[in-house]
């Protein structure tokens, strides 16, 4: 599918766009996040981030005939996200729903359904990291008029070569360090900002923690220094994914303070991963798609010295719940 193409047909049958929600679950809610910082930050279009069983718990009232929903459910089934989906269209708002699975639950007619690739080799302008900031930045230009519109589209093209150069630098430089730390340390804390935030909680919630079960939590760098930083000592495990976008000061602040307060550092910084290619306009929007290719590699590692295969699970699929 194009995005420019689902968009002119959003706006041609309804009118304009108010609103932007970016509903999901797991993973898919993470690859959403970046959109929804987009339209936040370039836009004077709302937009709304949200766990999809929250939006059908506590509606936004703003939902209607003039809002953008997009629904990510990577199988397809995932219940909640199908139910916010339904809710959406009978509210009368448009919905794109993003899956991996035709003929799955979501693959409805009420909804504009665009079917995914996924594995090895696909493009990232033909996933949901890549397809969702370009749903954004189409609405914002046919509404608003976006500058960075073309920056977008160049940088989207640029980071399969960043991503396929940075599986090689990862796994020659972290991934032996990262699984041995996790072999002598039963937990560790992650830090990030801005758009990329979303993949600090990613390697948490779904690599490390569903993948692996590995203990850790995740941190936002600004807010580590209001409470959680009086945890850092020696022998703790930080690991800092390093922006090289618009918050990299943030990111910078709380290295400036590890480097000092713990012998347990690992740092992935964007800016020696290649991201400096990609305009500083729009850099940030796009290295959570680096970061989440670097994550999906040291999670292997790790892996591989646990005798954990990533697709091993304890009550996902298998448990009621």
């Amino acid at each position: 599918m194009n995005a420019h193409e689902v968009i002119e047909k959003v706006i041609a049958e309804h009118g304009h766009i108010d609103d932007i929600f970016w509903v999901a679950c797991g993973g898919s809610l993470i690859d959403l996040y970046p959109a929804h910082y987009m339209v936040l930050r370039e836009s004077k279009i709302a937009s709304g981030w949200h766990t999809a069983a929250e939006f059908t718990c506590d509606v936004p009232a703003r939902l209607g005939e003039h809002s953008l929903v997009v629904v990510c459910s990577h199988s397809g089934n995932t219940r909640e996200a199908v139910e916010a989906a339904t809710l959406a269209h009978e509210r009368g708002a448009a919905v794109i729903a993003l899956t991996d699975s035709k003929g799955s639950k979501i693959d409805q007619d009420d909804f504009i359904v665009w079917v995914y690739p996924w594995g090895d080799g696909v493009p990232t302008a033909e996933v949901p990291l890549g397809i969702c900031p370009m749903i954004a930045a189409e609405v914002i230009r046919a509404q608003e008029g976006f500058e960075a519109y073309d920056a977008l589209v160049d940088g989207i093209a640029k980071m399969d070569g960043i991503i396929e150069a940075g599986k090689q630098k990862v796994n020659a430089e972290l991934g032996a360090r990262f699984a041995e730390l996790c072999q002598n340390h039963d937990f560790l804390y992650i830090l990030g900002s801005g758009p990329n935030f979303c993949q600090t909680y990613g390697f948490a919630i779904c690599s490390l923690m569903e993948m692996q079960w590995q203990n850790c939590s995740y941190i936002n760098s600004a807010e580590y220094f209001h409470g959680p930083f009086e945890c850092t000592e020696n022998g703790v495990f930080y690991f800092l994914q390093l922006s090289a976008g618009s918050t990299r000061a943030i990111d910078e602040r709380a290295l400036a303070f590890l480097k000092t307060h713990t012998d347990t550092l690992m740092v992935l910084d964007a800016k020696d991963y290649g991201m400096d290619a990609v305009d500083a306009s729009v850099r940030s929007y796009l290295e959570p798609a680096l970061f989440y290719a670097m994550n999906v590699e040291l999670r292997a590692a790790r892996g591989k010295v646990f005798d954990h295969d990533p697709d091993m699970r304890r009550y996902m699929g298998i448990e009621t719940y």
